[in-house]
């Protein structure tokens, strides 16, 4: 572990770093420092409603500033507004316009993140991606905690793959892989387990990923005693440490107030982490946080007289100030110069950004008042509706909307001439700012999954019978062999091909570094999909079992599922996650938590096939879009026989496209995945008793039903059932909502709604305890002919009659 603590003059921090550059890190450290002074008064005032900001870290994010090279990426965390200034990647305009969440000019979110979220643009307005390598990178925050450690883990990765296989994906997202990726954290956050599974992932995969710890000594305000063994983190992963016996981190400690070593330390060990793609940690102490954790508590509450005093002196700021004064940079008057054009720079940025944020309810608040001197006199609801926006002279958009919703719900309610005016104006605002907020979830160009065309599988007289699994093999040898930046990884994937045998034989054929084996830690194996996904990478990251999705559903529903939404269309990533579930034995290997799932991951497909031959059609389609998905393969169909289509590899399934298995004319009963089997044995079991069922296939459930075939069918029979494995109220009640609600079909029952699902408990151990918990023909049989014996009790005679 290097440890360096010692004042290094001018002359040994680079030889290409002058006294202006020092004097611009000045400059711009002092800038920070006054908008986050600023925003503190901002959230206090009512102007914004809560921040979080970086004061006290400036120096060591110049430092990293001076390290960080085109083609680079950052994982940071919210504090890191003085590195994106460092780089011209953000202006105090919209650092502002963020803390207002300002739709129109917060360039990172769109208004969506809370301020202190950064992102830079890595796909163009038709989602190509943008030339990476000639760029810097700011892939976009998460504000949940140590969240960002899985995606940076990702992006190193990517730099590893690019080198290994030169020439491999779209040209300018790499320079032979010689990029670092940097990722930012707090001290306490290090506590999280995902910080650890990064650290041990990195370390054994060797990928250049430069951790840089912010040490203030809290975590909000409980004390880093008792937040960390040692109270040190590189203490702690000391053991950590390469030798020469084997690989392992870089490890490294400097105070953060002392820029000279910081930028000589940086510069150095990230040019070493270029070449050896060794990862490093910077434990970075000896930090202040001058207001406290953020704007809603002081942080006076919980530190010492004697802290505060030493927090002032030590505020890496006035040490830095002390540095360039002793090494004659800068005279005091300089220095004091720096801070007030600083203070003016900053007060004058918020007062601009300021200013276009309220340009539009401005604008919309005129038109209200014009619409309401329109109506003339009025009856007291109205007038006091007026007396509301004549009053609030700066209100939020929100609040004139809700305005004149509720003026046009008046002015409806009795009738006058003037309520459709109203009615246009509400709708219209309503419309506009609703999309402001809400494009982006999925892709809107040609990149999207809906837009992939549909090929059907081709069969002849000679295709074959194979095993499942074997379907799945042929579709993934063709697909590794069509694109060269495919790569497919997870628990046992590699040498043995997967616990059932999918990639059998493809890291023979593809060799190690396109198909490999991982450690068993699901939330780092969604992170290096995340991450190379966001390089131009083609993922497919295996979790081994569906209930195992739990320990990596943080990432995929905070991360991957909002990376386009909340980076308002300037980022994709286009992993693929493959896992297999429902009807294996035992508590956690046959739940079938569908409806969590597809709760967590708007934003994701979520594909359920019913075989492998539909597996792999939907596969294809992802592989040909732009965008994330989940696909769910079904556990108990890797040796049932299935003919393997003649054109394996060109046929896609569409997504959003259920399918009708049987037609029927009495009821449709609608599942998907392994229940299919169980629906198709239960349709066989009514028909000897005269019950005509139309099966339906959902296939997807993120997107459901996009032409309401389901809707079509319930028209025709009348009634409806749905059948799945999850939990009651699970994702049957979601498949209910979309038919009922959503496409409007309750209009067509003439019997209520059924579902049938799992039990509320987990599926116990055994076949007995399985059969038991989980929905069986027999079951759907009967509440199948149950619901015909109510409708027509003389032609299906009510059991037990």
């Amino acid at each position: 572990m290097s440890h360096h603590s010692m004042m290094v003059s001018a002359e040994t921090i680079a030889a290409d770093l002058s006294a202006a550059d020092i004097l611009r890190d000045f400059y711009i450290a002092c800038l920070s420092r006054e908008a986050s002074l600023l925003a503190r008064r901002e959230v206090l005032t009512g102007k914004a409603k809560f921040g979080i900001t970086g004061d006290g870290k400036e120096v060591p994010q110049l430092a990293m500033a001076r390290a960080f090279a085109k083609g680079d990426f950052r994982s940071g965390y919210y504090r890191d507004q003085t590195f994106l200034f460092a780089l011209g990647l953000a202006t105090v305009d919209d650092f502002f316009a963020q803390l207002y969440a300002d739709p129109d000019n917060d360039p990172f979110s769109g208004g969506r993140q809370m301020n202190g979220h950064y992102a830079s643009p890595l796909i163009d307005q038709a989602g190509h991606w943008l030339r990476q390598a000639e760029q810097y990178n700011v892939s976009a925050d998460i504000s949940s905690t140590g969240g960002q450690m899985a995606r940076a883990l990702g992006l190193a990765l990517a730099s590893q793959k690019y080198r290994q296989l030169p020439g491999m994906g779209p040209e300018g997202l790499s320079a032979g892989g010689n990029e670092v990726s940097f990722c930012t954290i707090g001290d306490a956050s290090t506590s999280e387990g995902v910080f650890w599974e990064t650290i041990n992932a990195a370390g054994v995969m060797q990928v250049p990923l430069a951790v840089f710890v912010w040490d203030d000594g809290y975590g909000i305000s409980v004390p880093i005693q008792y937040q960390t063994t040692k109270s040190s983190i590189s203490e702690v992963l000391s053991g950590f440490t390469a030798d020469e016996k084997a690989a392992g981190w870089s490890i490294y400690r400097e105070k953060g107030w002392n820029y000279p070593a910081l930028v000589s330390l940086f510069r150095k060990a990230i040019g070493h982490m270029r070449e050896t793609h060794q990862p490093a940690l910077f434990h970075i102490d000896e930090l202040t946080q001058p207001q406290g954790h953020s704007t809603s508590g002081s942080h006076e509450r919980y530190k010492s007289a004697e802290r505060l005093a030493w927090e002032k002196e030590y505020d890496c700021i006035e040490q830095m100030a002390h540095w360039m004064v002793s090494e004659q940079l800068a005279t005091e008057a300089e220095i004091e110069q720096l801070r007030a054009d600083a203070r003016r720079d900053a007060r004058e940025a918020r007062d601009r950004a300021w200013r276009k944020f309220n340009h539009k309810a401005q604008e919309t608040r005129s038109r209200l008042l014009a619409l309401y001197q329109q109506l003339g006199e009025a009856d007291a609801a109205v007038n006091e509706l007026r007396q509301e926006v004549t009053a609030h002279t700066h209100p939020l958009l929100s609040e004139l909307v809700q305005n004149v919703r509720r003026l046009a719900n008046h002015l409806g309610r009795l009738r006058q001439p003037a309520h459709a005016a109203a009615r246009q104006f509400a709708e219209q605002l309503l419309q506009q700012n609703k999309s402001a907020y809400g494009r982006h979830l999925y892709a809107e160009n040609a990149g999207s999954a809906l837009r992939v065309p549909q090929v059907p599988a081709v069969y002849s007289e000679s295709s074959p019978y194979k095993n499942g699994f074997e379907i799945l093999n042929a579709f993934f040898d063709k697909a590794l062999n069509r694109y060269p930046n495919l790569f497919a990884f997870g628990e046992d994937v590699g040498h043995i091909g997967g616990v059932n045998q999918a990639f059998s034989g493809m890291q023979a054929k593809y060799g190690v570094q396109r198909v490999f084996d991982t450690g068993i830690r699901e939330w780092t194996i969604m992170g290096q999909a995340i991450g190379m996904a966001m390089r131009g990478l083609r993922p497919i990251a295996e979790i081994q079992y569906l209930d195992y999705l739990i320990y990596g559903l943080e990432p995929l529903s905070d991360d991957l599922a909002t990376l386009r939404w909340r980076s308002n269309g300037q980022q994709k990533a286009p992993a693929i996650i493959r896992t297999r579930g429902h009807r294996l034995e035992g508590i956690w290997h046959a739940g079938s938590p569908m409806g969590m799932i597809v709760h967590a991951l708007r934003g994701m497909y979520v594909c359920v096939p019913r075989n492998m031959t539909q597996a792999a059609g939907m596969y294809n389609t992802l592989l040909q879009s732009d965008e994330p998905g989940l696909i769910v393969e079904c556990l108990n169909g890797y040796r049932l026989k299935e003919r393997l289509p003649d054109n394996v590899g060109d046929y896609t399934v569409p997504l959003g496209v259920p399918e009708i298995l049987r037609q029927g004319n009495d009821v449709s009963l609608v599942t998907y995945g392994s229940c299919v089997r169980i629906a198709e044995a239960a349709c066989d079991m009514l028909a000897r008793y005269g019950i005509s069922v139309e099966l339906i296939d959902a296939q997807t459930l993120l997107p459901f039903d996009l032409h309401a075939r389901i809707a079509d069918s319930v028209k025709k029979t009348n009634r409806v059932v749905f059948l799945d494995e999850d939990v009651p109220g699970g994702a049957s009640a979601y498949m209910m909502q979309q038919v009922l609600e959503m496409q409007q079909a309750y209009q067509f029952l003439d019997s209520a709604p059924v579902t049938i699902t799992a039990a509320a408990h987990r599926p116990p151990y055994g076949s007995d305890g399985d059969y038991f918990s989980k929905p069986s023909a027999e079951d759907v049989f009967q509440r199948v002919y149950q619901l015909m014996s109510e409708a027509d009790p003389a032609r299906f005679i009510p059991f037990g009659s």
